[in-house]
């Protein structure tokens, strides 16, 4: 898990993981938990002598919601206002292409399988040539990159959440 160095208003530094935040605005003082929805740990001090124990507290609750609930995915859940087709997210297509040296053109959808801890990796999946390409053919390709699709995301999910429990098993470890 990632930590980084806060300072707060009245000068004192804390090592904060990843998922809580300072919050200092006005009256309100305390640190904000940002997984699985946002809780805030008040401070209950004006100046800011309850931060430790603040902190304290929404740490023991970030490592209780790592160990129950899945990592929050980072992955795109709609398709972007600007795709001009009607295909899921991580499909785009068809690309129509002319091999070098080839007569005919061909055709088929690109696939966007993320991958944890790697790049993601794009895969076509062929609907036809321009003489075998018909509705049907694009039809059982498009429900092909749907399903490699869904179960790169499965995979994606699972293994972030995966490590992610492994990363608090870690923290709570560091904090005995």
């Amino acid at each position: 898990m990632k930590y980084r160095e806060v300072v707060i208003f009245n000068g004192d530094t804390y090592t904060v993981p990843q998922n809580i935040q300072r919050i200092d605005h006005l009256a309100t003082h305390g640190w904000q938990l940002r997984y699985g929805g946002t809780k805030l740990f008040s401070d209950h001090t004006s100046d800011g002598s309850g931060a430790a124990a603040s902190l304290e507290a929404a740490t023991k609750e970030l490592l209780k919601r790592i160990a129950k609930l899945p990592a929050p995915s980072r992955l795109q859940q709609k398709p972007n206002h600007n795709k001009t087709s009607d295909l899921p997210v991580g499909i785009s297509g068809p690309i129509v292409r002319q091999r070098r040296g080839g007569r005919v053109r061909d055709c088929s959808l690109a696939v966007l399988l993320p991958r944890y801890g790697q790049p993601a990796r794009r895969v076509n999946v062929y609907i036809g040539t321009e003489n075998t390409y018909t509705v049907e053919r694009f039809q059982e390709a498009l429900a092909k990159a749907v399903e490699m699709r869904e179960r790169a995301v499965s995979a994606y999910e699972t293994a972030t959440t995966r490590a992610m429990r492994a990363a608090g098993r870690e923290m709570r470890a560091n904090l005995r």
